[in-house]
């Protein structure tokens, strides 16, 4: 049923960018509503510590900051439902279609429904997902006490999920597709200095393998074999933890590495499928903007990771937001 109230703004989205955008959109006596998709709180209620996230010089814990600025968002009088839109078309006003079969009408909307962790495109992704292989180290790295496990990617995420990994597991293995990895200098040298991390370059995971649950993996890597020092560090790791080559051609070789837990950290997918046909998207789904935040449809905006592929950090979604909120306001009052 369409809400007799309409709203001045819905929030798709409650991650930094969308209750950054709560906060000015409340504060400025606009009429809010965040729907807050399926993970309230976004990417940060995932992640262990926060370190650079200004005023908090100690750090703090993702879920923590982000409940202070739900609730910064609810002081000002900004509505929440734990709903995810599916669908929304514009008429007279906007309406907005949830999951749960609610319809809301809005007079602009603010999407901020950021972006999912990227799976493997190989045998055994789907299988042992949730068995073994997961995207969420925080989420379920206290399950690999004493373990052996993976992280597969060379990003800050990655690193700072490999590092978080080495309080539970015995071993990490940190697998990079690439020769030199793309974090931050500091987060390098942590994983360098951090004695249960193993760094393997130019590896990448071409199955996953196990019965009932994973057991291990089988990665091709393109390590120069016929190379003494080379030849030497795998055979190395293939007696230390269980490694094994199976093949080998050329400069590659095929080799099982057996563990318990594989952590994806690989990048991300932007929640924005249900928005195709509503507004543009580039070819890998991002909402295309003009100065930020302003998206092709008249009283339409977006902030956050659905929009930003470079930074991906929450200082900048929360600017965004800012923005959003800012520009939707004076959308609003040039409207009336």
């Amino acid at each position: 049923m369409v809400d007799k109230n309409i709203y001045d703004v819905i929030i798709l989205g409650s991650g930094p960018a969308g209750l950054t955008a709560a906060i000015y959109s409340a504060r400025g006596g606009l009429k809010t509503l965040v729907l807050t998709g399926n993970q309230p709180g976004g990417q940060p209620t995932v992640t262990d510590v926060v370190e650079n996230f200004p005023g908090f010089p100690e750090g703090i814990k993702g879920p923590e900051l982000m409940e202070r600025v739900k609730k910064q968002a609810a002081r000002f009088g900004a509505e929440s439902e734990f709903d995810l839109a599916v669908n929304v078309k514009k008429s007279k006003n906007f309406e907005v279609e949830t999951r749960q079969g609610e319809k809301y009408l809005a007079k602009s909307i603010i999407i901020a429904v950021g972006a999912s962790p990227r799976w493997l495109d190989v045998p055994g992704a789907d299988k042992f997902k949730g068995r073994g292989v997961s995207v969420c180290a925080t989420c379920d790295g206290p399950f690999f006490k004493d373990k052996t496990v993976a992280v597969v990617g060379g990003g800050d995420t990655a690193l700072t999920e490999a590092e978080f990994l080495t309080k539970f597991a015995k071993r990490v293995f940190l697998l990079h597709r690439r020769e030199n990895l793309r974090a931050q200098a500091i987060l390098q040298e942590r994983i360098g200095e951090n004695e249960k991390i193993i760094t393997l370059y130019n590896s990448a995971v071409k199955e996953f393998f196990g019965q009932g649950k994973l057991e291990g993996i089988t990665i091709k890597s393109q390590y120069q074999v016929n190379s003494d020092i080379r030849q030497s560090e795998v055979k190395g790791y293939a007696e230390d933890y269980g490694q094994q080559i199976i093949d080998k051609n050329g400069d590659k070789a095929l080799w099982k590495l057996n563990l318990e837990g594989v952590f994806l950290a690989i990048g991300y997918v932007p929640n924005t499928i249900f928005l195709k046909g509503f507004v543009k998207l580039n070819d890998k789904g991002y909402v295309k903007t003009d100065r930020d935040v302003f998206t092709s449809v008249d009283g339409v905006f977006a902030a956050g990771d659905c929009v930003d592929y470079r930074y991906r950090q929450n200082i900048v979604s929360c600017g965004m937001g800012c923005k959003a909120a800012l520009e939707g306001e004076k959308f609003l009052n040039e409207s009336t």
